[in-house]
């Protein structure tokens, strides 16, 4: 895709954060953008911004963990403007802790976050686009993450690689039928986002249970410590919407973000074809 003027951004979780971002780079290039996230307060303040950019565009407040929200969303947007030309499935969490110790509502909320409302996103919005026959484009948000291992967070980890294993193989469906679709996989590294107080935008059942003891154990607390530290020291988001889009137009399927991290990449492929074992030393 080339041209975007008059063309429709649909974003999920683009209140904030990334998704904020890209909408932002949407508007820029003269596209008409519907953003849906769950953080009401962050929907107000968008609506503002993106007035003064006047922009073209509605929010909807949505919780695309739940498939007929994404009906909902996409329902909307052909009312409103009758086609949808680029899916940002933007939306997700990060919940460090290890398995054993985490409660299964934190593991169903990354699994729904971070996974199947990526696949609702495809499963809605795919077909529309395939209907209209025009150039489309879907980028699924995974994560560095998706791509390289490390301790602490394993459900993040798990999430972020089904996300990439997931777009992959639809990316391949695709191409077998010569869909009009194309698809690309968003993994950045660490960015100054909002990312490490996604609590804060839990559905009402994911809600943290302040009687469990996990949620005032030193565990807990060093988590939220350590995704605060890597989130707030991360890279400048300022360029993120430009990098996307850019590989929209080359059709660039993988989107990094951080060159640092391609070594570590590139080791990890090496240890499997080589069978060697996985090593935390390398990581000291």
């Amino acid at each position: 895709m080339k041209e975007f003027k008059g063309k429709v951004a649909v974003i999920t979780g683009g209140a904030n954060g990334l998704g904020l971002a890209i909408a932002e780079e949407a508007i820029r290039r003269d596209m008409k953008v519907v953003i849906a996230d769950i953080c009401k307060d962050g929907l107000k303040e968008a609506d503002k911004r993106f007035k003064d950019m006047n922009a073209d565009f509605i929010t909807l407040f949505a919780d695309v963990t739940k498939y007929d929200e994404m009906e909902m969303i996409a329902d909307k947007t052909i009312e409103k403007y009758g086609q949808v030309d680029i899916l940002f499935n933007n939306a997700g969490v990060v919940i460090p802790g290890s398995i054993y110790n985490l409660p299964l509502n934190d593991i169903e909320y990354i699994m729904q976050s971070n996974v199947y409302s990526i696949l609702y996103g495809m499963k809605v919005f795919i077909p529309i686009m395939e209907k209209q026959g025009t150039d489309c484009h879907v980028v699924n948000t995974a994560s560095v993450a998706g791509l390289l291992t490390t301790s602490g967070m394993p459900t993040y980890h798990m999430t972020k690689f089904a996300n990439v294993g997931l777009t992959e193989s639809v990316n391949y469906e695709l191409q077998e039928k010569g869909s009009n679709v194309k698809m690309s996989i968003f993994c950045p590294g660490f960015i100054q986002t909002k990312l490490h107080l996604c609590d804060d935008r839990r559905p009402e059942r994911f809600e943290i249970d302040s009687d469990n003891p996990y949620y005032s154990s030193d565990e807990y607390k060093a988590g939220l410590k350590r995704a605060e530290h890597v989130i707030t020291t991360g890279i400048p988001i300022d360029s993120v919407g430009m990098s996307v889009f850019q590989a929209i137009e080359d059709e660039q399927f993988y989107i990094l973000t951080h060159p640092q991290y391609q070594p570590v990449i590139g080791w990890r492929v090496k240890n499997i074809l080589d069978m060697k074992n996985p090593d935390i030393n390398f990581f000291k």
